[in-house]
């Protein structure tokens, strides 16, 4: 295990840990009663449906897992700060056949996998339903990243080398986020995110732009404690 994947797993420890201890040392209902406390949490499951801006394809394509816990400071009745930790599946993918940039040679396969540990910050508005609106940017670190082109050129299948043609380390992105209040503490989050600074710029020739970004929508279910 690396020290990025260590230190996301210590921090995932402590995140998860530290909300049953808030709920214990406050009064046990939740901050959907009467009652509400400074501080709370919980836990994130579900999907992104991103692409990458600035290659051959449009179209979000590619789907991946989005997952972790959240954590939010009580500002006042109706803001909140939130942090999450995340681990967040981006890329794109190529949904039909298609000709690249070099006349007559046609893609049949299109593949970008980037793996992230992604801390996103938000402030948030509360209305009287609960259902809060939020937006901020988040700092993503990538974990791996593939990269798979097949092409055709009239003699048959072949791929093409895309391992000199690396993605930045870091991915800031820019986020608007709506969670809709479903019962309990049980909410659905929609959120769409940008890249703010381009996640590549050394393209393999022909197959993009010369500089990509992240462009994603996340559906997720949240659950606070």
């Amino acid at each position: 295990m690396g020290k990025l994947q260590k230190i996301a797993a210590i921090v995932f420890a402590l995140l998860f840990n530290y909300s049953p201890l808030l709920l214990k040392a406050q009064n046990p209902s939740s901050y959907y009663v009467e009652d509400p406390h400074t501080f709370f949490g919980g836990l994130l499951l579900g999907g992104n449906f991103s692409q990458v801006d600035g290659d051959s394809y449009a179209g979000y394509h590619k789907a991946g897992l989005n997952v972790g816990g959240i954590m939010y400071a009580r500002l006042d009745e109706e803001l909140a700060l939130s942090m999450e930790l995340l681990y967040s599946q981006k890329g794109s993918r190529g949904n039909r056949v298609q000709e690249s940039g070099w006349s007559g040679v046609y893609i049949n396969t299109y593949k970008i996998n980037l793996n992230y540990v992604e801390i996103p910050l938000q402030i948030n508005y509360f209305d009287k339903r609960k259902s809060h609106f939020g937006a901020g940017f988040s700092y993503s670190q990538l974990l791996s990243s593939k990269e798979e082109i097949v092409v055709d050129d009239g003699s048959g299948p072949r791929p093409v080398e895309t391992d000199t043609f690396k993605f930045f380390k870091g991915d800031v992105n820019f986020i608007l986020a709506g969670n809709l209040h479903l019962k309990g503490g049980l909410f659905l989050n929609l959120r769409f995110q940008y890249s703010i600074m381009p996640i590549r710029k050394d393209i393999p020739p022909g197959y993009g732009r010369s500089e990509q970004f992240n462009n994603l929508w996340a559906l997720r279910l949240m659950y606070i404690f």
